[in-house]
């Protein structure tokens, strides 16, 4: 299979997406030291315990800017099919591993990793969405 060259929603989006990840893993990487060697008290206890959900959702914010401005309608269904395969699997995975907190007594889940779990599934869902077509 040819590469497809990417288009200009594409560039912005992996624009955006590529520091709000890596800024993600330094703030959680500095908050988890933190609370496991200085931890905070006050307000500061909650506003570094939120602090690595703000490029979390800068993510997000980057994925719906790229279905609003990608122009190319192609690839703007595949990004769409791929995400809701991935949603469904992050139900599907969620929703089984509740199941099995509730009445198998398995390790409880943080719901922080729910985002991880869809960004997992997003990889593999766009070559196969893509396989989908060819």
């Amino acid at each position: 299979m040819a590469c497809q060259k990417m288009t200009r929603a594409a560039k912005r989006y992996l624009a955006r997406l590529l520091p709000a990840m890596t800024l993600y893993v330094l703030v959680l990487a500095g908050a988890d030291w933190l609370f496991h060697h200085h931890p905070p008290s006050g307000w500061l206890r909650y506003a570094l315990a939120v602090a690595p959900a703000i490029p979390v959702i800068g993510a997000i914010a980057a994925m719906g800017l790229y279905l609003v401005e990608e122009a190319d309608e192609f690839q703007r269904t595949v990004m769409t099919q791929a995400m809701l395969l991935a949603v469904g699997f992050t139900l599907a995975t969620t929703t089984v591993w509740g199941f099995l907190e509730t009445y198998a007594g398995v390790a409880h889940l943080p719901g922080y990793l729910v985002f991880g779990i869809f960004a997992a599934a997003l990889g593999p869902a766009g070559p196969l969405v893509r396989w989908r077509y060819r």
